[in-house]
């Protein structure tokens, strides 16, 4: 057993976590980690984004071979599914990016303790083993929560990883299904229920709501919704699921209207739950050490992200704001920023948020029905990519740019995108906005001829005056 003593002391090894032990070693903390995977990464790395993100371009790849190639003169034999090699590949990304964060580990002297962390009080963290028994005691002047989130279990609808899967099942089943059920519509169901569509499931999706990704603004979700359908998405919108039924020939779910009225059965091979996610904060020790919740269940934390507890700190899924890596990512350098005494800061209303599908969904900012709702009086620039050359040459015009700015002042308050590279194109707006860019300063812009990104500066050009090429 060690009895170590460290400057900081991080609990959980995920995008939070292990950024902020990498930034904490950089100003010359000593600085250990806690972390009960046996690998680095957490369930973004692991069992999350990027396994996700292999998938969804493995099943693109696949997928315009099969349907979208012949328009550009390429003709394909239907093309044959290596189910075995394409989970081959998922596993390998995955390995090479846990190793990559193995080796920064390593070049930035940070000591990895496997084991589940347990704050015993201001200053002293448990190591535990498997069966609760303490492996280490640890000593620090700062400690970190970063234990992230888990899957929200629903009522009625026990998830056993074969058959009623979670998100973490729904990237390791072996075969592809020929009917799948995704309850919950928010960004995991839909990028999972695309991934699997794409590979020869018949997939519909059951939502509470009566609408897909709550949170996107809505003239984007309606068009969303009516991309994902020509793709072969079926929604059942408005509905719950109260029961579920696992048989031999797979799984029968009771659906009924959320608003009540006749309950009806749906049948697939496989089930995916993806009604969100919860903060993990189970055995951690928040009671004993004295570390208060909000109402919610998430740990409540000042303006600089300490707890009611001084010298201890927490980041990402644990806190409010989206249960997003890179806002995980910036929470965690923000704070070990502050305890070296430097100004840590991180602006969480421009936090971008992405959905991986096809085509790409991309927003930061506010959206028409926030500035509605506060009273905010504002202009739209909007520019489709069906008029962009670069769209069209890729044979990508699907969706388009929105660009939402103050009416008097012209300051860009929310960017919305929906196309192809809509992930990488935020990040412009988000620059920009965090500079407090006005429409006409994006739409003055010189932008390279031709590429998607045009498409942003005449959207931006749209809300300031008018766009040149539409």
């Amino acid at each position: 057993m060690a009895n170590e003593s460290f400057d900081l002391v991080v609990i959980g090894a995920g995008p939070g976590g292990y950024v902020a032990a990498i930034r904490a070693a950089q100003l010359g903390m000593t600085v250990a980690m806690v972390e009960k995977r046996t690998t680095l990464g957490g369930t973004c790395l692991n069992v999350g984004c990027i396994p996700s993100k292999a998938l969804l371009q493995s099943s693109h790849l696949f997928e315009e071979v099969g349907h979208d190639l012949g328009t550009h003169g390429i003709v394909v034999e239907p093309p044959k599914l290596d189910f075995a090699q394409l989970m081959k590949r998922k596993g390998e990304v995955v390995g090479a990016t846990t190793k990559g964060v193995e080796f920064l580990f390593k070049k930035n002297k940070i000591t990895t303790f496997q084991g589940a962390g347990r704050i015993e009080k201001a200053g002293t963290v448990s190591v535990l083993a498997a069966d609760g028994a303490v492996k280490d005691t640890l000593t620090a002047k700062n400690i970190l929560i970063a234990s992230g989130s888990e899957v929200t279990p629903l009522p009625g609808v026990a998830v056993d990883e074969k058959k009623i899967v979670s998100s973490t099942g729904a990237l390791e089943l072996s075969e592809v299904p020929k009917r799948l059920v995704v309850i919950g519509a928010g960004i995991i169901g839909l990028e999972l229920g695309s991934v699997w569509r794409r590979l020869g499931s018949d997939v519909t999706v059951v939502e509470f709501l009566d609408r897909i990704a709550p949170g996107i603004d809505d003239e984007v979700t309606k068009h969303f919704q009516r991309a994902l359908a020509k793709q072969g998405l079926k929604f059942k919108l408005g509905a719950k699921v109260t029961k579920a039924e696992t048989g031999a020939s797979g799984v029968k779910l009771t659906v009924e209207p959320a608003k009540g009225g006749a309950a009806e059965t749906l049948e697939a091979d496989v089930v995916l739950v993806a009604i969100g996610r919860r903060p993990f904060v189970e055995g951690l020790g928040l009671d004993k050490a004295g570390v208060k919740l909000t109402v919610r269940g998430r740990i409540e934390v000042d303006a600089h992200l300490q707890t009611s507890v001084p010298g201890i700190w927490a980041i990402g899924d644990v806190i409010d704001g989206p249960m997003l890596a890179h806002k995980a990512s910036e929470d965690g350098i923000a704070v070990v920023e502050t305890i070296a005494g430097q100004k840590g800061h991180v602006n969480w209303d421009l936090v971008p948020s992405v959905v991986y599908t096809q085509p790409e969904v991309a927003w930061v900012g506010k959206t028409e029905e926030q500035l509605k709702q506060a009273a905010v009086a504002y202009k739209i620039g909007k520019y489709p990519f069906t008029a962009d050359p670069r769209s069209r040459a890729n044979g990508t015009t699907e969706g388009f740019v929105k660009v939402l700015a103050d009416k008097g002042t012209d300051e860009v308050l929310g960017v919305h995108i929906i196309g192809a590279e809509a992930g990488t194109m935020i990040a412009e707006a988000c620059t920009a906005m965090e500079f407090s860019a006005s429409a006409e300063d994006i739409g003055r812009i010189c932008h390279a001829h031709p590429t998607v990104s045009e498409s942003l500066k005449e959207a931006a050009l749209a809300a300031w005056d008018k766009p040149i090429h539409l």
